[in-house]
């Protein structure tokens, strides 16, 4: 009975498998497959034996990197840059969204929402080379900081592990605001009219408006990405780190994603590498789980 039943049901809504069968076979080539490159991490991998003829060490690799002299700078840089990231970069949309979102001029609208897009759709490598000329010895915002009182001798900022972060975090919000921007003026167009009409009625201004409808009414978008920015705390933006950083800053700016870059792709210890990525992407995981169900648990707002 249920064979007839498959049989039936391909028949009925063949076109809609067909239509998914280039996605089933992207992510099971792109994101299944490369799975088993996993086993790297519990090998001494030698080109010569390929991955499933190495010699098989255990979890020597992920002991080495647990006494790595490298390994609390490691974790330190990330969750520094990681959590300083998420408190100015995570708000800073849903705030424009807001201010946007009492704006009533069309026009300029659509002029500051254009500005501020903009940046996201130039490329990592092209924004990192303006920072790096902003912020070189003679560059403008180094002229300005230096002016303004900010610094006090002209030097290359990128080069001074005390400002690296701050360089990191707020140069991502300039990026990323305008496009982050989006999900939330989506979600405030979702929220009902007829409450800021009866909140007018009751004389509640912009301000009790915006605390006690659109805020709530948005809340469940924020949550969700929210938990989705909990879950990649420990990936930092590896391109943007590598472009940026020196040797000079690696106290500040050195972080697990660069590490696993020059042990794997440098140094060609992929085996080592592949454990500190793993171990990377299971605190990844474990982070996920735990926030989903905290927000679960208090919210009733979850992914899963």
């Amino acid at each position: 009975m249920r064979i007839k039943d498959i049989k039936k049901d391909w028949i009925r809504n063949k076109s809609v498998y067909l239509l998914a069968i280039p996605v089933v076979l992207y992510f099971l080539i792109w994101n299944y497959i490369p799975m088993g490159g996993i086993l790297l991490a519990f090998e001494d991998y030698s080109a010569r034996g390929g991955i499933f003829f190495s010699e098989w060490i255990g979890l020597k690799n992920f002991i080495d990197f647990f006494k790595s002299y490298y390994l609390w700078r490691l974790i330190r840089n990330t969750l520094v840059l990681s959590i300083y990231s998420m408190i100015i970069n995570f708000p800073a949309p849903v705030i424009l969204a807001l201010l946007l979102n009492e704006v009533e001029n069309q026009y300029f609208k659509k002029v500051v929402q254009t500005i501020s897009y903009m940046p996201y759709f130039v490329s990592t490598v092209v924004i990192c080379g303006i920072i790096t000329d902003f912020f070189a010895y003679d560059g403008a915002l180094t002229d300005i900081l230096f002016k303004i009182g900010v610094i006090d001798e002209k030097r290359d900022m990128l080069s001074v592990k005390e400002a690296f972060p701050h360089i990191f975090v707020f140069s991502g919000t300039w990026q990323g605001i305008g496009y982050g921007s989006i999900i939330y003026l989506a979600a405030l167009s979702g929220v009902d009219q007829e409450l800021y009409e009866a909140a007018k009625i009751d004389g509640a201004g912009r301000w009790k408006q915006t605390i006690h409808i659109t805020i709530p009414g948005i809340a469940p978008t924020i949550i969700i990405m929210l938990i989705l920015n909990i879950g990649s705390l420990l990936s930092v933006a590896m391109e943007k780190v590598l472009l940026l950083y020196r040797p000079l800053t690696y106290e500040t700016a050195d972080v697990i994603s660069t590490f696993v870059y020059r042990r794997g792709l440098i140094e060609g210890d992929f085996g080592y590498s592949t454990s500190v990525g793993l171990f990377n992407s299971v605190v990844n995981m474990l982070l996920l789980f735990i926030s989903n169900a905290i927000s679960r648990k208090y919210s009733e707002t979850s992914l899963f």
